[in-house]
């Protein structure tokens, strides 16, 4: 296997600039193109990508995940929206598929690691492994990582964690002529067309998702919704109902078909409860310590104490915290470093 990476390629500004740092530091690189649905973005991430690794002078395959990516990703994300919750599907997906299906393809292939266009550090202490915020704090993205574990992790590389600006990593792709370098990001999930999660939910699910109300705190009918399946906890904007006063989402109810609304005090919360979680080293000790948490990929770290219950961990936050959705993640961190996470109930 010697110094062979695998490395995911989407046609982007960020893993061009990792393949050309991997084989500039030596490494015998082959990228690879995810196709993941029958989305058209799908085939300009492949041709971008084959121009891009002619360019660098590297092999690259393209590789069908379509099967694993629906069963494993997909579903989950639809009947997640179903049960009025608020999933993270690149979570999931980079356990499932950008990391460890992609191992499994490195192995049939013979090669040693694998790397991704991912802004995140790597260390090694005492045999295990860590994930550490990037040098591009901009950037950070170690909150879709918690779900790696020590194998996986083991045979990772994170090259653009060192890299401090966004502009540093397109000045890299510009160097090489590559002019990829110019194009822009994309912040939608990779398999819904102009973030239009109605219709594709109802269009895979085949569902046929019933309008219903809108109640207050204490149960009184406030108007009509068109499907619980369009809101989120914490939403304002696109509510269809003028209360004369703004108007949030405090509650989603699919068994009664419900939606909640109140006022902006209504959505702080001093606590949580967590399933399903991950510690990226499983034998960290997380009781009796302060720990910082996101809930959601944007926002803020706030401070945390942990405590176990049961096969759930409770979460308590040193100060109230805003729309807390069930079915997202919450990260915790120590310091600079990635602790675990886990899903929200």
């Amino acid at each position: 296997m010697g110094n062979s990476v695998l490395l995911g390629m989407s046609g982007g500004v960020d893993s061009t600039a990792s393949a050309i740092i991997l084989k500039e530091k030596g490494y015998e690189v082959t990228g690879a193109t995810f196709i993941l649905s029958d989305e058209p973005n799908f085939k300009r991430s492949v041709d971008d990508s084959i121009k891009a690794a002619k360019k660098i002078g590297i092999n690259h395959i393209v590789l069908d995940y379509r099967k694993e990516f629906k069963n494993e990703i997909i579903d989950y994300f639809v009947n997640e929206y179903l049960k009025g919750r608020t999933p993270n599907p690149c979570i999931l997906c980079n356990k499932m598929v950008k990391f460890g299906k992609f191992l499994n393809t490195a192995d049939d292939l013979g090669i040693e690691y694998v790397a991704t266009g991912t802004y995140a550090k790597l260390k090694e202490k005492n045999g295990k492994y860590y994930i550490l915020k990037p040098a591009n704090r901009n950037k950070d993205q170690t909150y879709f990582l918690y779900k790696l574990n020590q194998k996986i992790l083991s045979r990772v590389i994170f090259p653009l964690g060192d890299i401090e600006s966004k502009d540093l990593t397109r000045e890299i792709v510009k160097k090489s002529n590559i002019e990829i370098y110019k194009k822009k990001e994309s912040q939608e999930i990779c398999f819904i067309k102009d973030n239009k999660y109605f219709d594709f939910i109802t269009d895979y699910s085949k569902i046929n998702i019933k309008k219903g109300n809108f109640i207050d705190k204490k149960g009184n009918v406030l108007g009509n919704h068109n499907g619980v399946i369009n809101y989120t906890i914490g939403q304002r904007k696109g509510l269809g109902i003028a209360l004369g006063k703004p108007t949030y989402v405090i509650d989603i109810n699919v068994k009664n078909n419900t939606v909640t609304l109140g006022e902006n005090q209504d959505l702080f919360k001093d606590s949580l409860y967590i399933s399903d979680y991950n510690f990226i080293d499983n034998e960290f000790e997380f009781e009796n310590i302060v720990l910082t948490a996101k809930i959601r990929y944007g926002a803020d770290e706030e401070e945390v104490n942990l405590k176990k219950k049961d096969n759930h961990i409770h979460v308590k936050f040193k100060n109230p915290v805003r729309a807390i959705a069930k079915g997202q993640s919450i990260v915790f961190y120590k310091g600079d470093m990635l602790v675990g996470g886990g899903i929200i109930d």
